[in-house]
This record gives structure tokens, C-alpha cells and sequence, in this order.
């Protein structure tokens, strides 16, 4: 090898691994792997402390691996035989101080950083009047609790610029409340209620997923939160009992049963008879059916008679398809 090309070998080394990590960087985030742009100001911390991490790991990357890839080339064998020993390297110990002393400030540095963003993430701006809800995870859809009794399934309605401070419980196992864009993961434990906040600073819909293994069918356990201007919240606050059936068998029943009650996870329900029955449907929606298909969690253990009701007269105008007069099954 050309003696000029020789001595230009580890920067090229260091130019060419400089140019793979910004490239991975830059596909991390699209593939999702960075954090999502945030629309709530402890999202926007969240995002500092990240890229802050990245930036000392990528750096730490690249020097050892130049490193690494030059000592590999600068102490070779050069035709050496295999039994005899390479040049020995001793201690040198301000080297060693110094390699012992550059972790120990990246650490102090990592930490002062995070406990300085730590009360921006934990600790809601005040407000005036902040807007208090309950989220309440079940086996498999969140719930939303509204102050003054409304009350949504699967997704949160909230009005942009509004501190919404979240009370987050569940009924039946551990979920984890997440939705990326508005801050941390927070657990939803039973008989244990944990808080969480955020100020959704755009309109728009965000989305979420229980970050919590759950159950069997959990990866279908989706958050919603959808920031509107104050009318478009006040609208739904006021008129939400005229969709609540439909929330129901969308963000509930159809997850397992199909949309339209074809069957999926669960077993086709279309044509049963239970689903004009508010008396029976109300049996297996709060306590729970095991069949020969497997065991179905009493997913409406906390809904009132009027949302049963609601239930009702949305699967019997959209869902229930009984079988036509004289028809028999195929054999």
C-alpha cells in the first residue's frame, strides 16, 4: 500500500463511519425510533433529554469504533508468524485517568441534564382552571371520564392550548397509558391511581397504544387523544350521549367481533339474538362469557343502564342482521 494512502487510512476510516452514524441517525427517525414531534411542552423535554443521550452515544460510537478499526490496522501481524508475539503495549497511567474521568462527566452531565428537564415532564404549568379526567383501562379499549359526568371510549377529547390533567386507573390488570406526542408512559394499576398531564399546543389527532402486555389481545388495546378548538369540545361534551352506542361497539365490541359483527378474534355475533336483549346483553358485557371459543373479559363492568341501552339500539339498527324465515344452516 502507497505509503500517502497508509497515513490517510484512519481518517478516511473516521470520515466513512462519521457518514454511516449521521446516515442511521437520520433513518432511525424515520423509521420511528427518535421520538415523534411533540405537541405538548413535557413531550418537547422528553425529546431534549433523548437527542441529548444520542449525541454522547454517537459520539462514544465513533471514537471507539475509529479506534478500534485503526489499532486493528496500526498493529497487524505484517507477516508476522503466529507464535510469535506482537509488540507489547504497558500502562500509561494518565492515559487510564483520563479514559476513567471522561465517562464519570458524561454521566454528571447526562443526570444534571435530566433532573433540570425532570419538573418541566413531572409537573403541570398552572392553570387556571385545568380540565380533570379520569382515563380507566380496560381489557381492551381505554375509557374517558369527563368533570361533569360525559364520557367517551377509545378516544379523549380535549381543547388545544387547555393543562388536562389525566387520572389514570384501570379495572382489571396493569395498562400503560401512552400516547408519544403528549408526553411519558404513566401505568394504570387497579386500586392504585396515578397522574399525568400534558397542553396539546396543535389541533390534531394523536395516537397511542397501552405500552403494557396486558392480555392475549393487547397489540388491539389503541389511545386516541383528539385536540379541537374549546367549541368542538364543548360540542362533543354536550352532545356525546348521541354517539356513545356507536363509541361502544366501535371501540369495544367490534375490536374482537368485526365491525360489522362478522367475527374476528372473537366469534361472529351478528345474527345473535342476545343483541336485542338488553337484559342478557348486559349479563355477558358485565360479568364476562367463557365459551368454546375462548374467555371474554366483562368488558362493560362500569357502564351505566343508559350506555347499555345506547348499545343496544346501535346493534339493532346497524349490526343485528337475523337470519331470513325458513332459511337452515349448510351440512
Amino acid at each position: 500500500m502507497p505509503c500517502g494512502l497508509r497515513r490517510k487510512l484512519p481518517s478516511l476510516v473516521f470520515v466513512l463511519l462519521l457518514a454511516l452514524a449521521t446516515a442511521s441517525v437520520a433513518a432511525a427517525a424515520e423509521g420511528g425510533f427518535a421520538p415523534v414531534e411533540p405537541a405538548s411542552p413535557n413531550a418537547h423535554h422528553i425529546r431534549n433529554a433523548y437527542f441529548l443521550i444520542l449525541g454522547f452515544t454517537a459520539a462514544i460510537f465513533l471514537i471507539v469504533e475509529s479506534l478500534l478499526v485503526i489499532f486493528i490496522w496500526k498493529y497487524r501481524s505484517r507477516g508476522r508468524p503466529r507464535a510469535v508475539e506482537g509488540a507489547q503495549v504497558h500502562g500509561h497511567t494518565r492515559l487510564e485517568l483520563i479514559w476513567t474521568a471522561i465517562p464519570v462527566v458524561i454521566l454528571v452531565i447526562i443526570a444534571g441534564f435530566v433532573f433540570y428537564e425532570l419538573p418541566n415532564i413531572d409537573s403541570a404549568p398552572a392553570a387556571a382552571d385545568p380540565i380533570h379526567i379520569t382515563v380507566e383501562g380496560h381489557q381492551y379499549y381505554w375509557q374517558f371520564d369527563y368533570p361533569n359526568h360525559a364520557r367517551s371510549i377509545g378516544t379523549l377529547h380535549v381543547p388545544v392550548g387547555a393543562v388536562v390533567d389525566l387520572k389514570v386507573v384501570a379495572t382489571d390488570v396493569i395498562h400503560s397509558w401512552w400516547i408519544p406526542a403528549l408526553g411519558g408512559k404513566i401505568q394504570a394499576i387497579p386500586g392504585h391511581p396515578n397522574h399525568t398531564w400534558f397542553k396539546a399546543t396543535k389541533p390534531g389527532s394523536y395516537e397511542g397504544q397501552c405500552a403494557q402486555l396486558c392480555g392475549v389481545f393487547h397489540g388491539s388495546m389503541h389511545g386516541n387523544v383528539l385536540a379541537q378548538s374549546q367549541q368542538a369540545y364543548e360540542h362533543y361534551i354536550s352532545t356525546w350521549k348521541d354517539t356513545i352506542g356507536k363509541q361502544i361497539w366501535s371501540g369495544v365490541c367490534a375490536t374482537c367481533h368485526g365491525n360489522l359483527g362478522q367475527g374476528g378474534y372473537g366469534p361472529a355475533i351478528a345474527n345473535n339474538t342476545l343483541l336485542r336483549q338488553p337484559s342478557a346483553l348486559a349479563g355477558i358485557v358485565r360479568h364476562g362469557f367463557t365459551g368454546t371459543q375462548g374467555a371474554m373479559p366483562p368488558v362493560g363492568d362500569t357502564w351505566p343502564a343508559e350506555e347499555l341501552n345506547a348499545l343496544v339500539g346501535y346493534v339493532k339498527k346497524n349490526i343485528y342482521k337475523p337470519a331470513p324465515v325458513g332459511a337452515t344452516s349448510g351440512g
